[in-house]
């Protein structure tokens, strides 16, 4: 008898380890991956500049998660801090939870979606006749545990963008409608993408992203072509590219779990502590976001490359990143922010100017 080959149903990704230039945004994405405490990217710049192709090799590159079976929050099935409600009280009942591992969730989220179909519905009518609470799960819960993606978060409503920001911050999303209440996990990384000729995002809402990425359309010849080439390659025929690229993808899937499972050991020097926050005041930054994500992005990074001391070089890598979104934007003022953020960090970490 002849087995038919095991054929792949998943959907082809452009692997990450192969996206050419856009270190800051792919640096950005990886380091809260590994500290979704972080507070997720908001990145812009131009259109065409593989925004979207990044963040769904980000996805696929991910390493597997536990989840309990047939919960539809993707529920971690021994943290209560990521854990649905109804899989709390199995758990105190002592029933025991199966788990099957699944892929991390790339969630988009389109323009046009409404309030009920992000964050879900309540069934009124069933819970008033039958006496239990008819949720209907959104697009939040998909995403707890996984990636949410935003193209033109700069065009989406702004109550929208601050319910996504509300539960990515709190980790929990509350619907509530005639009295009847319901909440769900909902940690997820939060993407936002968005092109800045059509418009930008409040100050109140952009401060509110952990860290910030400008790209821009590379200019060199060179790379162009380069990109071009490998992007034509994996559409032709994607496996042997795919095949090519696996000892990258895994090496890169393994620097991500060991930095996660370091990150809790990274230590940051008081001294450095302090300059952070002098950083800060002289850029006289608005509240305390911009130190406390400084330093959760400067310990990520010293995790990311395998170490436990947080050193001047992780915060000179991540402070423009971390702040630059951050600053009163002068509307007469041509300097670029990021321009700013480096120019005080030179000067108060004693750096001479090169």
């Amino acid at each position: 008898m002849i087995t038919a080959p095991k054929i792949s149903t998943r959907r082809a990704v452009f692997p990450f380890t192969a996206i050419v230039g856009q270190e800051e945004m792919k640096l950005a994405l990886l380091l809260n991956v590994i500290d979704p405490k972080i507070g997720g990217v908001m990145i812009m710049g131009d259109r065409g500049t593989g925004k979207s192709t990044t963040i769904r090799a980000l996805a696929d590159v991910l390493p597997e998660i536990e989840v309990a079976a047939g919960d539809p929050f993707n529920s971690h099935p021994t943290d209560v801090s990521l854990m649905s409600d109804a899989l709390k009280l199995q758990l105190e009942a002592g029933e025991v939870i199966q788990t099957v591992p699944k892929k991390v969730a790339m969630i988009d989220l389109p323009l046009g979606a409404t309030e009920d179909r992000v964050c879900g519905t309540i069934d009124i009518e069933k819970a008033l006749s039958e006496g239990v609470k008819a949720f209907e799960p959104g697009l939040l819960a998909q995403a707890n545990r996984g990636i949410l993606y935003v193209d033109e978060v700069n065009l989406l409503d702004d109550h929208l963008v601050d319910v996504l920001l509300d539960s990515a911050a709190s980790g929990w999303n509350t619907v509530e409608r005639e009295g009847i209440s319901i909440r769900h996990p909902a940690r997820f990384v939060l993407v936002g993408s968005g092109n800045p000729e059509e418009g930008e995002l409040r100050p109140q809402l952009l401060d509110r992203f952990g860290l910030h990425a400008e790209i821009r359309t590379v200019k060199e010849p060179a790379l162009r072509v380069e990109i071009v080439e490998q992007r034509s390659e994996f559409d032709q025929d994607p496996e042997p590219f795919l095949a090519k690229c696996s000892d990258q993808q895994d090496a890169l899937q393994q620097r991500l779990i060991n930095a996660q499972a370091l990150l809790k050991s990274v230590k940051i020097d008081a001294d450095l502590k302090l300059k952070i926050s002098q950083v800060c005041a002289d850029l006289d930054v608005d509240g305390l976001r911009g130190d406390i994500v400084t330093n959760r992005t400067a310990k990520a990074l010293a995790a990311y490359e395998g170490r436990t001391e947080v050193t001047v070089e992780d915060i000179r890598r991540v402070v423009v990143m971390a702040l630059r979104h951050r600053l009163r934007k002068d509307p007469l003022e041509s300097i670029d922010s990021g321009y700013k953020v480096g120019k005080a960090f030179d000067q108060v970490f004693g750096i001479a100017e090169s």
